[in-house]
């Protein structure tokens, strides 16, 4: 294990890839000229949704007439034996498998994911005219779209399934699947008993992992998350609303974040490795930031988590996601967050979610929505974000009080936040181009700064 948070960063130095980046579009671009289909699927999803359609992208799958091994290599992808396709391990790519027939699956062209073939296939009107390869239930499952296509337009669902296998699930397995998103969404989130609670967490995970698999498991437990967390954001529920009506969902997420006291940080970070995520790069800003991150991935089900926590300037040069925080009475942006709404993981729900969109095309189509965006805190060429405005939410009056008597907050504070609330969740703008898979340092804390509940 990486012991030192420099060796952590070097690890992950990400850098921009345009080589790699053109070709990908190329091909897309090439695949909407010759398959209709696509191309007007990619003028819906700017127009209904304010997303690109490369931001949808499985895999691009390719013969040699497409592409020669020798230009994927110079381009920076690796062929890896894993998941049997050309992987870019320095940015954030779709596969790249190599076709072997016709009629075998992966197919030559573009695979779009989506949470659901059925929805996608239901809102296109294509239920009697393709076939959905996969039982339901299967952790993989897929639609040709377009089979007669030179290059084909094949939508793609994968539940924690990394590979091109589809495998029928057991009796077993459809009985606890039918059953496991009431589990997950019924989870323990109270705001007292938070070790209880992460257990409670843990110990349902493993009851639905013993059955279908840790990755499926991980797949489902996000899921509820994201149900979670819309159930609390007006912005989340009108962007998810415009993605639903082409039948994407929420498969355009780029990473979910979680903001998590002191005290319970390393029972986040230990609950997260155990549904298989690795932890990545790590973030501090300075003293005067007065935070930190850890990036964590879960390659199987194409998660990241971008876990936050108040951080003191000696910390950072230990294991702080592994070795325990203890509480301190000074509360940065993250700790006075979790004082007055709960743990995210928790009572609270994700901090935000972040998709990957056409950047300024959805800000003005969520505006004309009614949802305001702020301003953005990354504008280079090859990463922009910015944050819907924050969601507010009411905070009880004695919750408050209490938060006085620790000291948390001073009464003048608790005043302010009693009549107006505070806000509590975002949905996240990203558009990421060059194949760009890091993030914005100093604009992160610039953001963090900003959305500190006592700035009112």
């Amino acid at each position: 294990m990486i012991s030192s948070t420099t060796e952590m960063n070097r690890t992950y130095q990400w850098q921009p890839q345009p080589a790699a980046w053109a070709w990908v579009m190329r091909m897309v671009e090439r695949a909407c000229r010759v398959n209709g289909f696509l191309d007007e699927l990619s003028q819906r999803m700017q127009e209904q949704t304010g997303t690109r359609l490369v931001d949808w992208l499985d895999h691009i799958a390719v013969d040699r007439t497409d592409t020669d091994d020798a230009t994927l290599r110079q381009l920076g992808f690796v062929f890896n034996t894993g998941v049997n396709a050309w992987v870019h391990p320095g940015g954030l790519f779709p596969l790249v498998p190599r076709v072997t027939g016709r009629d075998t699956f992966p197919l030559r062209g573009l695979a779009i994911k989506v949470e659901s073939v059925e929805d996608f296939v239901a809102a296109h009107g294509l239920a009697q005219q393709v076939e959905i390869v996969g039982e339901p239930g299967a952790a993989l499952r897929y639609a040709v779209v377009t089979p007669q296509a030179a290059l084909t337009c094949v939508v793609v669902e994968r539940h924690g399934h990394s590979g091109w296998t589809i495998e029928t699930p057991t009796a077993a397995q459809l009985e606890m699947l039918s059953t496991a998103a009431r589990r997950f969404d019924d989870r323990t989130r109270s705001v007292h008993g938070c070790a209880e609670a992460y257990a409670d967490a843990v110990a349902r995970f493993d009851e639905v992992a013993a059955v279908v698999g840790r990755d499926r498991a991980c797949d489902l437990f996000f899921a509820a998350e994201r149900r979670y967390w819309e159930s609390r954001n007006h912005a989340a529920r009108v962007q998810h609303d415009r993605q639903r009506q082409l039948g994407l969902g929420w498969a355009n997420h780029d990473h979910h974040t979680y903001r998590s006291s002191r005290e319970h940080f390393a029972a986040l970070v230990g609950t997260l490795e155990h549904m298989g995520f690795v932890c990545r790069e790590r973030f501090y800003a300075g003293a005067q930031a007065g935070w930190g991150a850890q990036v964590l991935e879960q390659k199987h089900c194409g998660l990241t988590v971008f876990a936050d926590v108040d951080l003191s300037p000696d910390e950072v040069a230990g294991d702080f996601a592994h070795d325990g925080l203890a509480p301190r009475a000074e509360l940065g942006t993250v700790g006075v967050w979790c004082k007055l709404h709960g743990e995210a993981f928790l009572s609270a729900g994700l901090h935000h979610l972040e998709c990957q969109f056409d950047f300024d095309l959805v800000q003005e189509q969520l505006q004309a929505a009614g949802v305001a965006t702020m301003a953005p805190f990354t504008d280079f060429s090859f990463l922009r974000q910015a944050f819907t405005a924050g969601e507010v939410w009411s905070i009880d009056a004695e919750h408050l009080a209490q938060l006085v008597r620790e000291g948390a907050l001073d009464a003048a504070q608790a005043d302010e936040f009693a009549r107006q609330g505070a806000r509590g969740s975002h949905l996240e703008i990203l558009e990421r181009n060059d194949g760009y898979k890091g993030f914005n340092q100093t604009g992160i804390s610039e953001i963090i700064a900003r959305t500190d509940p006592r700035r009112g």
